[in-house]
């Protein structure tokens, strides 16, 4: 196991209408590690994030959440993939290995992680742990940590 070090930031009363500035904060603090995982509740708006971020590399496919699929690949306009992983309806770990999910996670391309407790014991160690808390309707607080 790696004695990795941890860094964090946290980002206080995000508003929708602020989506802008927090994804240029998370790409500017996280935009050396590969595989971000984002965790929270229910419409918290890891999805939503995760769009703002995908407008931020130039993504010029539709970002959508791939909870049927469990992985989407979206393409630049440099013509470099993005993977964006929904692990919310599996059941067990041994299905996302079924599906490759280890070869994503260490192909160097950029990972998006929801519902990363579901696949746990399979994240690399070096990634970016992004929790998002409800704090009202239109409110969220997020939390970053870097494990470098």
């Amino acid at each position: 196991m790696l004695n990795l070090e941890m860094i964090s930031l946290n980002i206080e009363h995000v508003r929708l209408e602020g989506l802008n500035e927090v994804a240029d904060q998370i790409i500017s603090f996280a935009s050396d590690i590969d595989v971000w995982i984002f965790e929270g509740d229910m419409g918290a708006g890891k999805t939503t994030i995760i769009k703002e971020i995908c407008k931020k590399f130039d993504i010029i496919d539709n970002v959508s959440s791939p909870t049927f699929s469990i992985v989407n690949e979206y393409i630049d306009t440099k013509e470099e993939s993005y993977y964006h992983f929904d692990f919310y309806r599996i059941e067990e770990e041994k299905e996302a290995l079924d599906i490759g999910c280890d070869e994503y996670f260490y192909s160097g391309h950029r990972c998006f992680i929801e519902w990363p407790t579901k696949v746990f014991n399979l994240l690399p160690e070096n990634r970016v742990d992004i929790k998002i808390s409800i704090v009202d309707e239109f409110t969220r607080s997020i939390n970053i940590i870097k494990h470098v």
